[in-house]
């Protein structure tokens, strides 16, 4: 053949016959959890960091809606311009250009797009640690004013949910088994090598008041500077690691308690309503961290999802009877 006429046919390297078709997503497996059908969403892995393609992604999304939004308001004004237009030789234009006008302004009112939530990466760690058998001893105990005088044994590895109405004395409870002086009848002892490590309810913490959380690290915990950034990084709490103690909000408050926990080393964990402030991740990461824990917990709770991951439960009734039971009983 001759030259220019004779091109080379032969197929391209790695391709019979056309290109591979491309194998189709895998199907995600329905929850099997212990929340059954009515499962929380599931959350990213908290072990992994946003990937740079992610980040990009959601300032794309952000980038895209101030698009579309300076679109519509600049459509709404070339209304507004036209009506005006119009109305300037026709009377019966007017209440058209009025409703131009006012839908331009509430438009406007709104302000710029919500960005898009950005996800969270919370890394909880309470480890622990072995303790004696008999985690905590109670004999003849009675709270003054609010329960009656019951005994009971909690060993080591319990996880204890403390169920009941506001005002029956979980709390109270709590707070004694934590070394708070509050009168009482009776005894309540802790097992060897018990460390009590106490989650406050309203987030009571006179310790705390006017500290910034990255010196709360550094003063009560002895890390370094850098050392305490990290682990609010953990807890996503970096941002406002110079922010005083009272002007964190409920679930920054929350999740810096939890924190403090971690890093005091409590092997007795004393939880009072901890996943009341918490979003879905933080109470996610939260159950997860309870689960690897290598201790006793005993937490008070009014969130039935949460209840559903202990062992068993003492319930406190309304007339000062507190009683042990092995499924969560609200009535």
């Amino acid at each position: 053949m001759g030259a220019g006429r004779g091109r080379d046919r032969r197929r391209p390297r790695g391709r019979v016959n056309g290109p591979f078709p491309r194998p189709a997503p895998p199907v995600r497996p329905a929850s099997s959890g212990p929340y059954g059908l009515f499962a929380r969403p599931a959350t990213s892995d908290n072990s992994k960091k946003r990937s740079p393609a992610a980040e990009k992604s959601r300032c794309h999304a952000a980038r895209a809606l101030g698009t579309v939004r300076a679109w519509e308001q600049a459509k709404l004004k070339e209304l507004v311009r036209a009506c005006r237009q119009k109305a300037s030789h026709n009377s019966d234009m007017a209440s058209r250009l009025q409703a131009a006008v006012t839908r331009l302004a509430k438009f406007e009112e709104a302000g710029p797009p919500e960005l898009p939530p950005r996800e969270q990466h919370i890394t909880v760690r309470l480890k622990g640690g072995r303790t004696g058998r008999r985690a905590v001893m109670c004999e003849e105990l009675a709270v003054a004013g609010t329960t009656r005088p019951f005994g009971a044994e909690i060993w080591y590895g319990d996880r204890i949910g403390i169920l009941g109405a506001n005002g029956s004395g979980k709390s109270s409870f709590l707070r004694l088994l934590a070394g708070e002086p509050l009168p009482h009848e009776g005894s309540a002892r802790l097992g060897a090598r018990v460390v009590p490590g106490m989650f406050a309810q309203t987030h009571a913490r006179p310790d705390l008041e006017g500290r910034a959380p990255a010196e709360i690290l550094m003063t009560s915990r002895a890390l370094l500077a850098n050392e305490a950034m990290a682990a609010l990084a953990r807890y996503e709490l970096h941002k406002c690691a110079r922010q005083p103690f009272g002007t964190l909000s409920g679930g920054q408050q929350a999740r810096l308690q939890i924190l403090l926990l971690e890093l005091g080393g409590a092997t007795l964990l004393l939880l009072d309503e901890p996943t009341d402030n918490l979003d879905l991740p933080s109470a996610d990461a939260l159950q997860a961290g309870l689960e690897a824990h290598q201790g006793t917990v005993l937490a008070v709770t009014h969130d039935r999802w949460f209840a559903r991951s202990f062992d068993s439960y003492l319930v406190f009734g309304s007339d000062g009877t507190v009683r042990a039971c092995a499924e969560p009983d609200w009535d």
